[in-house]
């Protein structure tokens, strides 16, 4: 493989006029096509397979005019202090309001507080249930704007008015700022490392050029292969990381290769081969992590992990192609200017070692302190996560100065906290004797529970063969009581069905939001098997090793354990709340480990990649056990360190939004790259390779034998160039730690 990419390098180099032409006329023409294409379709949320969606589906089915998967908004109106709802000025502005909410675009119906019994006992407050023809998703502009007008209207004479339910118009205050300001650090950062306008630019213009490629695509194909606006959103965040990322490397390679006195084109062909090697393998570890959310059955998740993954793979490309091309219009101007002046023979280069070099050489002299002081370090901070819930944050874990927090509250208050969380009971009853008699049944089975605060009679359909009951718990939507009540009516469809031939399912948001859960927690052992798993036999054939892949594996479990026990110290014990902004701790977001494993292990298994391959190539080479670790230090660390400053400046970002749930997931993931590109990486990857010395490279020979030779660290590449000793000789003495 090295000795292709070399070649692929230097003719990239050499027609470095044409490759850009080339990725540039992809360019616009994805964007061409993007802009022409059909409007991409809205998202639908499902989850085949739960009992939720079974009976979203039946509804829609025997419901079609009730829209059982349209949005919902619940708008909640209080009389001034000392007044009633219930007296004529309180009817008159009730009246008003539902009639303005009527009137909106795409609402299927309103129901009126004093007919429909939505009047608090004390009579103070009551609420507007308003249901839309069309999903969330599919609500347009309008409809949310004249919801939010005519709740601004009933304001005022004393009346306190709010909305909750998904069809309020959410607040977007950073829109793209988080990006930009992972691109302004990304700039800074790169400007450091590499002391030259030129070569901070380079890794910059691919990973924008790539990222443009996979958005544009997403959006041309989006009608075609039913990809929604919200795919591109995963896509843009991983594919700008690892752009960079990968650039970066190549560019760093080059900067070495001059360095050491090879022509401009050599330089760019040793850099491809060797760093670009790193690259692919890098590049399909992130590709295996993104895929793999395929396992997880939920259609959203898997669009959104294979559109980044095709976007990663572009990536991959425009690092092997495009960055050699701009490294042939940058030559020499790829260093800075203190190096081109000693490469010139200006100035004698400094012989005082580099920070990694010095890093490295502490380790290998103390392997056993840095390894102990790391993993109880990493061990003591993932202790929380042993007590982590998990969940959907509500509209009660919204920032209190919203107004679907405030209408959570007053529901709360006037209704009880059940209130804003009630479950939809499904009765099918066409297998039933008595329709009437079944769906009496069930209510009456459910209300013997004692668990519900109210059960509200059956609501047949026309054809009189579908029945829904609401079912009010006497405990929020995220209060454990409430999942066990659900649980608890479900454990009854049995004997329901048994006694009186009806089958009985549980739905509802809250109902979903558990079953989301479920589903989440279900998956996530065979998907970390499936992940680790492929990046384990990935990485053996990179290291050629089996300690290697094993170490880089355990490395990554230890740091997404401490990540997510940060999490829950933070958005769920309330550690540090104030300075991170979280304005009500609660449960931790369902799909937060399962997320952070995709995306943490991607780029963690990049460093991991470009860090140890550089040990790989030297240890190859004939460089001992420990100087190999030195020079994976000396010419990867500072880059890797770089990388993984952009990537949590990037991450960090995202806490300064207002929605706690880009909050925690900004947070975790900027955490995870911190501590695994930093304690687990620059720490426990050399302390483990210096106590194990040559053992760390060891492969049975029969495993050996079967696997391909992928030449990763370019033995063959060097000795086609005839610049190599040769490798290392199975024969070599074993070394200690401390050598």
């Amino acid at each position: 493989m090295a000795t292709f990419l070399y070649r692929l390098g230097r003719r990239a180099f050499r027609r470095r006029g044409l490759v850009a032409l080339l990725w540039v006329a992809i360019l616009v023409g994805a964007g061409v096509a993007a802009s022409t294409a059909p409007a991409p379709p809205e998202d639908s949320f499902s989850m085949p397979g739960t009992e939720s969606q079974k009976a979203f589906d039946l509804l829609d089915e025997r419901f079609p005019a009730a829209s059982a998967e349209g949005a919902t908004a619940r708008v909640v109106i209080r009389a001034p202090e000392g007044d009633k709802i219930s007296d004529p000025a309180g009817k008159s502005k009730v009246e008003e309001l539902v009639t303005a909410l009527g009137n909106g675009p795409q609402v299927a119906s309103v129901d009126d507080p004093f007919e429909a019994n939505a009047v608090s006992q004390d009579e103070t407050t009551a609420y507007a249930s308003v249901t839309y023809k069309v999903n969330a998703m599919e609500l347009t502009d309008q409809a949310r704007e004249s919801l939010t007008a005519a709740t601004d209207d009933a304001r005022g004479d004393g009346f306190t008015v709010e909305t909750g339910g998904d069809a309020v118009m959410a607040e977007q205050e950073m829109g793209g700022t988080a990006e930009l300001i992972g691109i302004g650090v990304a700039a800074v950062v790169l400007l450091l490392t590499f002391g030259s306008l030129v070569a901070a630019g380079m890794p910059l213009l691919s990973a924008i050029i790539g990222v443009g490629i996979g958005i544009s695509a997403i959006g041309a194909l989006g009608s075609t292969l039913e990809l929604s606006a919200t795919t591109s959103t995963l896509a843009m965040m991983i594919g700008l990381a690892v752009a960079i990322d990968y650039a970066l490397f190549i560019v760093s390679r080059y900067r070495a290769e001059i360095a050491e006195g090879r022509a401009p084109e050599d330089a760019a062909g040793r850099a491809v081969g060797t760093a670009g090697s790193a690259v692919v393998f890098a590049g399909l570890t992130v590709i295996v992590a993104l895929a793999g959310l395929a396992v997880v059955n939920i259609p959203i998740l898997t669009k959104m992990g294979l559109a980044a993954a095709a976007t990663v793979g572009i990536a991959v490309l425009i690092a092997l192609t495009m960055t050699p091309a701009l490294l042939g219009f940058a030559g020499k101007k790829a260093l800075s200017r203190k190096d081109r002046k000693a490469a010139a023979g200006q100035r004698a280069v400094s012989d005082k070692p580099k920070l990694g070099t010095r890093w490295a050489r502490f380790v290998l002299r103390r392997p056993v302190t840095v390894l102990l002081t790391a993993v109880i370090g990493l061990g003591a901070v993932a202790v929380p996560a042993a007590s982590m819930e998990l969940g959907l944050p509500d509209e009660g874990s919204s920032a209190p100065d919203t107004t679907q927090r405030k209408a959570y509250d007053m529901l709360s208050e006037s209704f009880g906290a059940g209130f804003n969380g009630p479950l939809m009971v499904t009765v099918d009853t066409r297998g039933a004797d008595d329709a009437k008699a079944a769906a009496a049944t069930v209510g009456k089975e459910i209300t013997g529970l004692g668990e519900a605060a109210a059960v509200t009679p059956a609501n047949f359909n026309e054809q009189g063969d579908t029945a829904v009951l609401t079912v009010v718990p006497k405990t929020g939507p995220s209060d454990a009581a409430t999942e066990e009540l659900v649980k608890d009516i479900r454990s009854l469809s049995g004997d329901i069905k048994s006694e009186t031939g009806a089958t009985m399912l549980v739905t509802g948001m809250t109902a979903m939001t558990i079953d989301f859960s479920q589903t989440l927690d279900d998956a996530l052992v065979p998907y970390l098997a499936l992940v680790v798993g492929l990046a384990f036999l990935l990485l053996m054939l990179v290291f050629r090793s089996v300690l290697v892949p094993l170490k880089a594996a355990l490395g990554f479990l230890l740091s997404v354990a401490a990540a997510l026990g940060a999490v829950v110290a933070v958005f769920q014990w309330g550690w540090l709340a104030d300075v991170f902004g979280v304005d009500q701790p609660g449960p931790i977001m369902s799909m937060m480990p399962i997320f952070m494993i995709g995306v943490v292990f991607g780029l963690a298994m990049d460093y991991e990649v470009f860090l140890v391959t550089r040990m790989r190539e030297a240890y190859v080479h004939g460089s001992s056990a420990a100087d190999s670790v030195t020079t994976g230090f000396t010419h990867g660390g500072r880059v890797v360190a770089a990388a993984a400053i952009i990537m949590i400046s990037v991450f960090s970002g995202f806490i300064m939004e207002n929605d706690d749930m880009i909050k925690m997931m900004g947070f975790g993931l900027a955490i995870a790259v911190l501590f695994d590109a930093f304690v687990v990486r620059m720490a426990i990857v050399p302390a483990v390779l210096a106590l194990l010395g040559t053992k760390a490279w060891w492969l049975p020979k029969w495993l050996d034998r079967i696997l391909p030779n992928v030449d990763v660290e370019g033995e063959k590449l060097h000795k086609e160039l005839g610049d190599t000793s040769g490798p290392a000789q199975p024969s070599r003495a074993p070394e200690t730690a401390g050598v």
